[in-house]
């Protein structure tokens, strides 16, 4: 599956295989696999531009290996998105109306709680 996020740099439209983003604080750039999202502070690249970053004396490249073919969903993310349809279509026991029971339980005198009121004992 490809991404139909292009790259960022100027006059290049070739799909983004990988994501830059800065550590301003540490002066390191990380390469890694393309983000979910495209944040404001981060910079997608394709397979070209990622391979050739090049960064200020002093800094430091941190590259997480990018395999353009495995961009995408992995089978992992796969079974865990159909283990969730499961379960949320999977039919929930009916349990009483716990709104109905606090309504009908009587309340010990001076002391007790229903939803986000408190009874507040009396001072003497």
């Amino acid at each position: 599956m490809r991404s139909v996020r292009s790259c960022s740099k100027p006059e290049c439209f070739q799909p983004a295989v990988a994501t830059l983003t800065y550590i301003y604080a540490e002066s390191t750039a990380v390469v890694g696999p393309l983000a979910a999202y495209s944040e404001p502070h981060s910079y997608d690249l394709c397979e070209a531009h990622a391979s050739r970053l090049t960064v200020p004396r002093g800094w430091e490249v941190l590259r997480h290996e990018v395999d353009p073919n495995e961009v995408g969903p992995s089978t992992d993310d796969l079974l865990a998105l159909a283990d969730a349809v499961r379960e949320a279509a999977r039919p929930r026991p009916q349990q009483p109306d716990a709104a109905a029971e606090s309504a009908e339980a009587p309340i010990a005198a001076g002391k007790g709680r229903r939803g986000h009121l408190r009874v507040v004992p009396p001072t003497a």
